[in-house]
């Protein structure tokens, strides 16, 4: 479907409770994102992917919905949610919805039902199974967030499946009737005018039938997590979700230009995890339309990585099918967990996010190169940091508000006397209005890159061609038709070289020159350069 708004597309994702807080409690809301599109829309970016705002009791912030169909009370009403709808639409934005449809929360109508006894109308709704005869759980499966992944319900003597937190069951998607209920609410913002779904976690959507133990990996020292000691074999990516994927695509299919994007988890080895996202999309079998890997994000940034992540990408995902993505809210912000921080740092890998094949998600923040936030203990809001740390200090680091202003209280975040999170001195240099009328500011940089991308078919729509290149350059071709731009990225500590076989034009140099007369490129650390090599263009220095 070369046509399709999505193919090339960059979707900026809004985490709601940190972006713009309108009513002074604290906490970001639907009216502060709605006030804040023109910035959104300014970004030059096609669209927008709201985390939750759904009715929930916010132990997992949103991903434990308890009512599909509301807006929480503190991120507004259903009607702040049309008029954000509306002014996105009127700015030429998509809207894209985050759908937690593995899991409830236990607080949700259809698990109190549930839970209740053997016999009523909603008991199958979720994964209820006996004990083993000495009263432990009936397999070995564990919890992403740690313990066992079965909660033990006195009413029913059954254990349920949670593979998150224990307060939130996983609903049994191979029941059709759970099926229908999921896709009335998906139909329900259809016709509200939303242009999609960010479908979370659908590795963990069906899982095998039998309950089957999963085997050991049988590494020798404990990990941070004893869930990766196992082979996750049975407890998800069972074959039964393709059947659930085809529902949810035929549902959008009667929406025209409505899409769907899954999200991956990281389990199994890189070439696994894009063979196994692969199976996800497609528009021949019906499935969803794109994906995109956590498996890339949590990896590495050596050279060789990252060479080895777009081979496997070339090789099993198709020009629209594919997403990228360095940054979001579960993940440490890329600026410093693959860079040192700094402004060069996150230029460099907005870049590659840029130039690379298929469509690409920006998580808010990442435009202004922030960096990931330390946030002292006492102030810990994610349940997975507050079991893990110090080890891991969980994920509110990624999370804390958008700095605004400079000088305003709460960095123009909020008029509250505190927030949610704390907002870290270190980004108030970078906030908004510190960069916006600065030409050497990540913020600008980007800008550039957008319209770079915009003006040319070949980063939008264009194959992607590895170059052969030493360490510690990453290069690539973007080719559409007549179109050909060059990629370079150095993203080592020490100088790069690349030697020129033909005439280029440089379109952005990011802190390393090409004369049209050298045919030795000399790229320093963190530098990249994004050159024409047909036609004529204007050089931007990013």
């Amino acid at each position: 479907m070369p046509d399709a708004w999505w193919q090339g597309a960059v979707i900026y994702q809004i985490y709601p409770r940190s972006f713009r807080d309108s009513n002074g409690d604290g906490i970001g809301d639907l009216p502060g994102i709605a006030e804040n599109l023109d910035y959104v829309a300014s970004l030059g970016v096609d669209g927008v992917w709201l985390s939750p705002f759904f009715a929930s009791p916010m132990l997992d912030f949103g991903y434990d919905v308890s009512d599909y169909r509301a807006v929480d009370p503190a991120f507004g009403t259903l009607e702040d949610f049309d008029r954000l709808l509306a002014r996105a639409h009127g700015l030429g934005l998509k809207v894209i919805l985050d759908m937690v449809w593995c899991h409830t929360s236990d607080r949700h109508p259809w698990f109190e039902e549930s839970r209740q006894d053997r016999r009523n109308g909603r008991a199958d709704w979720y994964v209820w199974a006996d004990p083993k005869a000495d009263g432990t759980p009936p397999n070995n499966w564990l919890s992403v967030f740690g313990g066992p992944a079965w909660g033990w319900d006195a009413r029913r003597r059954q254990y349920y499946l949670h593979h998150f937190l224990p307060e939130q069951p996983k609903l049994d998607l191979r029941n059709s009737a759970v099926i229908e209920a999921l896709l009335e609410i998906g139909a329900f913002w259809l016709d509200r005018g939303v242009d999609g779904f960010r479908m979370d976690a659908v590795d963990f959507m069906t899982h095998d039938a039998l309950l089957r133990d999963n085997p050991a990996t049988g590494s020798a020292a404990a990990p941070l997590r004893p869930y990766a000691m196992q082979e996750h074999r049975h407890d998800i990516g069972n074959s039964a979700t393709f059947e659930v994927l085809g529902r949810i695509r035929a549902l959008l299919d009667r929406y025209p230009g409505a899409i769907s994007i899954a999200e991956v988890g990281s389990v199994g080895s890189l070439e696994n995890a894009f063979e196994r996202a692969a199976t996800y999309v497609g528009h021949e079998h019906r499935r969803l339309h794109a994906a995109y890997l956590l498996h890339v994000a949590k990896g590495s940034s050596e050279v060789g990585a990252i060479r080895a992540a777009i081979t496997q990408a070339n090789q099993s995902f198709d020009q629209g099918s594919i997403v990228w993505s360095f940054s979001n809210h579960d993940i440490e912000r890329v600026a410093s967990r693959w860079g040192d921080g700094s402004a060069a740092s996150a230029k460099a890998f907005l870049a590659l996010l840029a130039t690379m094949r298929g469509a690409v998600t920006l998580y808010q923040g990442e435009e202004l190169g922030l960096s990931q936030a330390e946030v002292p203990r006492a102030r810990l809001r994610d349940p997975y940091g507050r079991t893990c740390w110090p080890a891991f200090k969980g994920r509110d680091g990624s999370r804390t508000p958008m700095p605004w202003e400079r000088r305003a209280p709460q960095a123009g975040f909020s008029a509250a006397a505190d927030t949610w999170l704390p907002i870290p001195d270190s980004h108030l240099p970078l906030a908004v209005d510190q960069q916006e009328h600065d030409p050497d500011s990540v913020l600008t940089g980007w800008r550039a890159l957008m319209r770079l991308r915009r003006d040319h078919a070949a980063l939008r729509l264009g194959t992607l061609h590895l170059l052969d290149i030493e360490p510690p350059v990453l290069g690539f071709e973007r080719r559409f038709q007549r179109d050909r731009v060059l990629c370079l990225f150095n993203l080592g500590d020490t100088d790069g070289h690349f030697t020129l076989t033909e005439r280029v034009t440089p379109l952005i140099a990011g802190g390393c020159t090409a004369p049209l007369d050298t045919k030795e490129i000399v790229i320093p650390s963190r530098g990249y350069l994004i050159a024409a090599l047909s036609g004529v263009a204007t050089v931007h220095e990013g």
